[in-house]
């Protein structure tokens, strides 16, 4: 059972990590649709890799404090649900 919690807690962990790797993406893209020269694809792949370290080090440290499973059932629970759903039972 162990290693189902694992590949859950993996899978979140890397949900965390790409998204600032995608957000990296694009704008290294962006940076070499402006300068499409060998500069500009340097610094596009430059933010490209800071946007992966950056997830990296976000995922990693979430994994420590609290758990990348408790961290993304946060992410995407939708408390403007729940509200409603509190609002029509107090009626």
């Amino acid at each position: 059972m162990k290693i189902i919690e694992f590949l859950t807690a993996f899978v979140a962990w890397v949900q965390i990590v790409a998204s600032p790797l995608i957000v990296g993406f694009v704008i290294g893209f962006l940076v070499y649709n402006k300068y499409p020269s060998e500069k500009g694809l340097f610094g596009g792949i430059a933010i490209a890799v800071l946007g992966l370290i950056i997830g990296i080090i976000w995922a990693t440290r979430t994994w420590k404090k609290r758990g990348t499973l408790e961290f993304m059932s946060k992410v995407s629970s939708n408390s403007e649900f729940y509200k409603s759903e509190e609002e029509e039972e107090k009626k």
